[in-house]
């Protein structure tokens, strides 16, 4: 590691300190959402998402050597560790459990088919090519390609917050998970002008769905008259009661998910030394105490749905949320090398045969559930987009139907984040499963 000793060096030298590092990737993130939002740049985003954006440009910073944010940075670790729940905690605050139920059968059954999708054609997905490239599978090695996938089905059910649970929970190697998000972004952005295409001609397509739309009308009127009862400017002690209470969960999630996971580990050991064959070794994310964070970070989150915290949705938890996740992003994108990746190309294609394959299963699924209960294209858009795109998108699909039904993507998305570990994580063990006997 070059550690410069002068001002001079460390503007053409590589900047080690945290400090200094997080002012560039918190300036990284400025320039992304500012032009953003400018005319001229409105194609440009179009194409390219801003989450791609928030990656790479600190990406570029590494790769050329302005910073390095490896090992030696903590940068990572306090966003993932302490960031992270708290975001995934203010995403689930909003959760209307009973507005959910409102939303009707058919958007949760097709929300929960676009789930099953996912976790079942990451496993299709990798049989399949294994089938080509017996390499794929990997058994249970550091780098297997079971791991990085995982944090694919992390993505593609809740969202980039369970993307990263997913990465520790898999211990997924970094020059993979670069890898596995460029094939994330690539292969999601190419389903979605499907949808916004389709949501265009959705009169065409419910009747040959033979499906009632009338429930997306209802929709809109609900959602309308939910939205303004809860929005506000935030006060001071919004701000403070808000930040207090996040970060009190997440403090209880880190004391609570340390005593599970010692006991989970405990069980864990001693299942494998009476069977060595035991189906518990394909449930060694049990006894990681980063799991149990995700994961009781959720269910406060969700818990707090049901008290008057959720009221603070209005006050902006959500966007609070957005912004830690960007934070946690723009660290991971920081530890890439882009030099490394182009190297280690050629290792991981098969990956984008996978990701295109598993997107084909989703939307096989998608299409076959909807055909069978009437579903209108409404709920086979967002439901897909719920969980592939997540808040950041699926409120784009909404609202090519109508610009009142953005919350609507909104509300499936946070449902996303919900159950986005949990079926990740059955997703993943599938595929370890695949690995270890194929």
């Amino acid at each position: 590691m070059h550690t410069p000793s002068t001002a001079i060096g460390y503007i053409a030298g590589v900047i080690t300190q945290d400090a200094p590092i997080l002012g560039l990737l918190l300036a990284c993130l400025a320039l992304v959402f500012h032009t953003s939002r400018l005319p001229r740049f409105a194609k440009f985003y179009g194409i390219v998402p801003a989450l791609l954006m928030a990656y790479f440009l600190p990406a570029i910073l590494n790769s050329t050597g302005i910073i390095e944010a490896g090992e030696g940075s903590s940068l990572y670790y306090v966003a993932s560790r302490y960031l992270l729940p708290a975001s995934l905690i203010m995403f689930c605050l909003s959760i209307d459990v009973k507005g959910i139920i409102n939303l009707g059968p058919k958007a949760l059954i097709m929300f929960f088919a676009a789930t099953l999708g996912i976790v079942i054609g990451g496993p299709t997905a990798l049989l399949l090519v294994g089938q080509i490239r017996p390499d794929v599978f990997g058994g249970d090695a550091p780098d297997a390609l079971w791991r990085g996938l995982s944090t694919i089905a992390g993505s593609w059910i809740g969202g980039g917050a369970n993307q990263t649970a997913l990465k520790e929970i898999a211990q997924a190697q970094d020059d993979q998970f670069s890898v596995m998000i460029i094939v994330d972004v690539f292969v999601a952005n190419l389903w979605m002008p499907f949808l916004l295409i389709g949501a265009g001609m959705s009169a065409v397509i419910d009747k040959r769905l033979k499906a009632d739309s009338s429930a997306v009308d209802e929709l809109k009127t609900k959602v309308e008259a939910y939205q303004s009862s809860i929005a506000r400017i935030p006060s001071f002690n919004d701000l403070m009661v808000l930040l207090g209470v996040i970060f009190a969960m997440v403090g209880l999630a880190h004391f609570a998910g340390e005593g599970i996971s010692e006991s989970m580990s405990s069980w864990y050991t001693n299942a494998l030394a009476d069977n060595p064959d035991s189906a518990a070794r394909f449930l060694s994310s049990l006894k990681s105490p980063f799991f149990w964070l995700v994961f009781l970070s959720t269910v406060f989150g969700v818990a707090l749905s049901f008290t008057p915290m959720r009221a603070y949705e209005g006050a902006g938890a959500s966007k609070l949320a957005s912004v830690f996740l960007y934070v946690l992003v723009a660290t991971i994108g920081a530890k890439m090398d882009i030099g490394e990746l182009i190297a280690s190309w050629n290792q991981y294609w098969p990956v984008l045969v996978i990701g295109l394959l598993w997107m084909l299963v989703h939307v096989s699924i998608l299409l076959i559930v909807a055909k069978l209960i009437r579903a209108p294209f409404f709920f086979v858009a967002v439901g897909s987009q719920a969980n592939v795109g997540g808040a950041a998108s699926a409120p784009i699909v909404a609202s090519a139907f109508s610009p009142a039904l953005a919350p609507v993507g909104v509300l499936l998305a946070v449902l996303g984040y919900a159950v986005g570990t949990v079926g990740a994580v059955v997703c993943m063990e599938l595929m370890r499963y695949l690995s270890a006997v194929g």
